[in-house]
C-alpha cells in the first residue's frame, strides 16, 4: 500500500548559515552602527544580543528573512521565549521546532478523519504515517496539509508506492 510520513525537521546547517548571514548583515546595517549587538549560533539555538528590545526585534526580523532566503520555513522559529535583561544588554534565544508535538499530530489525524479522506493516519512518535489504497488519495492529503494553517512547518518524506 502506498504511504508517506509527515515530519517536521529543520536542517541545522542552514540555520547556522542563516545566523552567519545575519551577523554579516548586522555589520553593514546603518541602524546598528555604534550599537553593541551580536548574533551567535550555539547548541542548535541562535543567541541574539543587543542594547534594547527594539533592536532585538530588528535582529529577529533579519534572522527570519535570512532563514526564508535559505529555504527554511519561518514557522519553525520559536520566538516565544522571554528576553533576558542584564544591565545594559538584552539577550534573546531563538530555537527551532523539530518533530511533531503530540497535540499537532492529533490535530492532523482529526482533520483527515473529518475530511473523510480514503487514508489511514497513525501517530508514530514524532511523525504521522499516512497510508492509502491509491497514490492520488495521498497526494490529495499532501495538498490539503500544505494549504492548512498549522503552527509548524511540515515535510513529507518516505513516500512509498
Amino acid at each position: 500500500m502506498p504511504s508517506f510520513d509527515i515530519v517536521s525537521e529543520i536542517d541545522m546547517n542552514e540555520v547556522r548559515h542563516a545566523a552567519d548571514n545575519t551577523k554579516r548583515e548586522l555589520a553593514t546595517r546603518f541602524d546598528f552602527r555604534g550599537v553593541d549587538a551580536s548574533v551567535e549560533f550555539k547548541d542548535e539555538k541562535v543567541k541574539l544580543v543587543a542594547e534594547g528590545e527594539y533592536q532585538i526585534s530588528q535582529l529577529t526580523d533579519i534572522l527570519r528573512s535570512q532563514c526564508t532566503k535559505r529555504g527554511l520555513d519561518a514557522k519553525a522559529m520559536n520566538t516565544s521565549a522571554k528576553i533576558d535583561i542584564t544591565g545594559k544588554t538584552h539577550t534573546f534565544w531563538v530555537d527551532f521546532k523539530q518533530g511533531l508535538e503530540q497535540d499537532l499530530a492529533k490535530k492532523i489525524v482529526k482533520m483527515l478523519k473529518e475530511g473523510k479522506y480514503k487514508v489511514q493516519a497513525s501517530i508514530q512518535g514524532d511523525k504521522v504515517r499516512i497510508t492509502g489504497k491509491k497514490r492520488d488519495d495521498l497526494q490529495q492529503v499532501m495538498q490539503v496539509l500544505r494549504q492548512a494553517d498549522l503552527e509548524q512547518a511540515l515535510q513529507f518524506n518516505n513516500f512509498r508506492d
